[in-house]
């Protein structure tokens, strides 16, 4: 037989049948196998189905393959069926104990399993020569995120601290800033809903949120309640400069401007390489700093 020029141009199906009927009354396997990239499906049917009449007169036509029929027992005119029919009967047959009768739900697994492994014949798993490489099994993905993960429980009562989201910490918390604390207060278990969920006791002004929630986002907080300083009433000053403070008014000036005169004071900071002078409004220091004005004697420049 010709080697295809693309994949799934060309495919050989074949049937096992007489197998063990499941509880949904299948008891054969469709097996559909493309030619060049030897990839495979296999279909839980039943025997007495009309799916191969479906198959043979319409299922090529509609993806524009070419079927190619081969006599029983004759390796040399379809090896790789052949070949394909003894592996998936050995997969079936190593597990079936634990399949338990339902075969059929794990067929989709040996599947997978068959199409990402290696093929000598190819030197590749299928699953490469379909999609550029192999295809990351979820198991494989649940090992790595396992290798951090520990199981997490909490008692009634356990104080814990709520993760929230950028998105979430906004629209529920009012929490703005991506440089928000990742986890917020500390609340107390009231109630274990299920196994991996807890409600958590909220303020009066979070009732409108949803106090129920996973165990993944909650973190175990031990503190002592009676030196908790909420974030909310901490003050930061956002200005990065160094704070000045006024040490004495040294003299008044009157600066005239046309009609008008505004009075000015000559101020001494205190700077942190030393001191530094400054001209100020008169009225703005008396405003924020009295204290300076009221032992004072300077006198006045025009």
């Amino acid at each position: 037989m010709e080697i295809p020029m693309w994949k799934w141009e060309q495919i050989t199906m074949y049937f096992i049948t007489k197998l063990l009927r499941t509880a949904k009354g299948y008891d054969a396997i469709w097996v559909i196998i493309d030619r060049l990239t030897k990839s495979a499906h296999f279909l839980a049917i039943r025997e007495s189905s009309s799916a191969e009449k479906l198959a043979d007169h319409t299922f090529h036509e509609e993806l524009g393959t070419r079927l190619h029929f081969s006599t029983a027992y004759h390796p040399q005119k379809d090896g790789q069926s052949k070949r394909t029919i003894q592996t998936l009967e050995n997969m079936l047959r190593a597990c079936v104990i634990d399949f338990g009768g339902s075969w059929d739900s794990y067929l989709t697994l040996a599947e997978f399993s068959y199409n990402n492994s290696f093929h000598s014949s190819i030197g590749a798993p299928p699953f490469e020569l379909l999609y550029g490489r192999r295809c990351r099994t979820p198991s494989r993905q649940k090992s790595y995120a396992d290798w951090r993960r520990s199981e997490l429980e909490f008692q009634v009562g356990d104080m814990v601290l709520l993760k929230v989201s950028p998105w979430k910490g906004v629209i529920r918390f009012r929490k703005r800033g991506k440089l928000v604390p990742q986890y917020i207060r500390p609340f107390r278990i009231i109630v274990r809903v299920g196994k991996v969920a807890y409600r958590l006791d909220f303020p009066e002004e979070l009732r409108q949120i949803h106090s129920t929630f996973h165990v993944s986002q909650l973190q175990k907080c031990i503190l002592d309640e009676d030196a908790v300083v909420s974030l909310d009433d901490i003050q930061v000053d956002e200005r990065p400069n160094y704070v000045e403070h006024p040490v004495a008014i040294l003299e008044r000036k009157i600066k005239v401007m046309r009609n008008k005169e505004i009075p000015l004071v000559k101020v001494q900071w205190q700077h942190r390489i030393g001191f530094e002078w400054t001209l100020k409004p008169e009225a703005e220091m008396r405003e924020h700093y009295p204290d300076l004005f009221a032992t004072t004697d300077f006198n006045e420049e025009v």
